[in-house]
């Protein structure tokens, strides 16, 4: 006879359900980022072939080829850094056989689709609270976590993943390795204690990730308009001849259109996907840390990583102190969090637990 699941085993098994139907949308987006990349530079190329533009125009769509390298750039070392991650991160065995198939199944449209969900910075835009690094680790805790979702590397591939890429791991997959470890408890009370907390964080997400599909749709229905809107001016341009001097007011009118066109397209490129940026940031930090006391100062930037980390995991879980004791006791029992966390086991004390708490009701009243 098969043992009922659990309240949180089915909790998690709709967020990771969640997280498949998100990482799905991720490659749709990746198909229609890559396309709309191409037509970017079909219209680049086009321009470049027209003389005597005036200096502000050339210099506005010139900005936007500087973007989209940047952003192709980016796609292209998110995929190279997965795939070394996993081969340096994940050893042997079913798990590390999985996980190899997992890698080989990303290619460039997947990871265009990740670079767009967390965003490139554009050149003198402050458009995405993400860039560079920052950036690239946020996308390769997606594909850690997405590789779970989907059957891959289990748990040994994910503590691997989790390692190496920060607080966004945290939220997607983070609650399965977590819970793993947590209840060697005699009380049935704590257990089933536990299991409400990390229960609510699996349903916040499951929310979370529904309203990411919401924006992901959205994104593409807007890159396919601005495509189809791409081939059109691809095809008036070609009309106008290569001598801005000789074409009509009307026709230079209208170029400059499709210099705008250009970087609301580039945009669509660049933007992240704002429902699946982390709900805490290292600025969030920041304004909680600003004005501490020295002692507490010290305190806050020794474990900033795992204040902002577990900040991001109980991000509107309301916890009292019963709560911070119990998840105290777990997470000093856990092998696997702290070596993810690299954290001494004698280190984690109620006071890290506090801190969270304390970061997150600042953030609440802040904003």
């Amino acid at each position: 006879m098969l043992k009922k699941k659990t309240k949180l085993q089915l909790a998690q098994e709709q967020a990771e359900a969640a997280i498949k139907r998100t990482n799905e949308k991720i490659d749709e987006l990746g198909l229609n980022t890559g396309s709309l990349y191409g037509k970017l530079n079909a219209i680049q190329a086009q321009f470049d072939a027209i003389r005597n533009v005036p200096s502000e125009k050339r210099v506005q769509y010139e900005k936007l080829r500087e973007v989209r390298l940047n952003w192709k750039q980016q796609a292209d070392k998110i995929e190279a850094d997965y795939k070394v991650a996993a081969v340096k991160n994940v050893g042997g065995g079913a798990a590390g056989v999985s996980a190899g198939v997992a890698v080989a199944a990303l290619g460039p449209t997947a990871a265009m689709g990740v670079a767009t969900t967390f965003g490139v910075a554009s050149t003198g835009t402050a458009i995405s609270t993400l860039s560079g690094a920052a950036a690239t680790n946020a996308a390769l805790a997606w594909l850690g976590g997405g590789a779970l979702a989907v059957g891959g590397g289990g748990m040994a591939a994910g503590n691997a993943f989790l390692a190496l890429a920060g607080p966004v791991g945290w939220a997607i997959a983070g609650v399965a390795l977590l819970s793993s470890g947590l209840f060697f408890w005699k009380a049935k009370s704590e257990k089933e204690r536990l299991e409400d907390v990390f229960t609510l964080v699996s349903k916040r997400d499951v929310k979370s990730y529904d309203l990411a599909i919401v924006e992901l749709n959205e994104r593409i229905t807007r890159i396919q308009n601005e495509s189809n809107l791409l081939d059109e001016a691809i095809k008036k341009i070609q009309s106008f001849g290569t001598d801005y001097d000789q074409m009509t007011e009307a026709q230079q009118y209208e170029l400059g259109s499709y210099v705008n066109l250009m970087e609301a397209s580039t945009q669509l490129l660049v933007n992240p996907i704002m429902g699946l940026l982390p709900k805490y940031t290292e600025a969030d930090f920041n304004k909680f840390s600003f004005g501490l006391n020295s002692t507490l100062s010290a305190y806050c930037k020794k474990y900033k990583d795992l204040l902002i980390s577990l900040s991001n995991l109980f991000y509107k879980i309301e916890l009292d102190e019963k709560d911070l004791k119990l998840l105290t006791k777990s997470f000093k029992n856990n092998k696997k969090f702290l070596l993810a966390m690299k954290v001494a086991k004698k280190d984690f004390d109620i006071e890290i637990m506090r801190t969270v708490n304390a970061c997150l009701k600042y953030k609440y009243l802040k904003g």
